[in-house]
């Protein structure tokens, strides 16, 4: 009984306390100035060599220039037409 009584008191504290924080102005608001940047994500790449010892390879991501510069990069190390 006592312990019931004791978690009913601690809950109400807890919400006079939340509802003490709002008006006293803690709420919690959006500002859109000083919401995170989210990083790009990078062009994954899947190198595969064939028997040949030729090489190719899977571009993807979201970023069209970057896929583009990845793929110049790449054929520029392996040193592909």
């Amino acid at each position: 009984m006592r312990q019931i009584l004791f978690i009913a008191i601690i809950i109400s504290l807890l919400f006079s306390l939340s509802f003490a924080a709002e008006k006293d102005g803690f709420a919690f608001k959006k500002q859109p100035e000083l919401q995170q940047i989210k990083p790009k994500k990078p062009v994954k790449i899947k190198l595969k060599r064939s028997s040949k010892d030729d090489y190719t390879w899977e571009l993807s991501g979201d970023d069209v220039d970057e896929i583009v510069k990845t793929d110049r990069r790449l054929r520029q190390m392996l040193k592909v037409q």
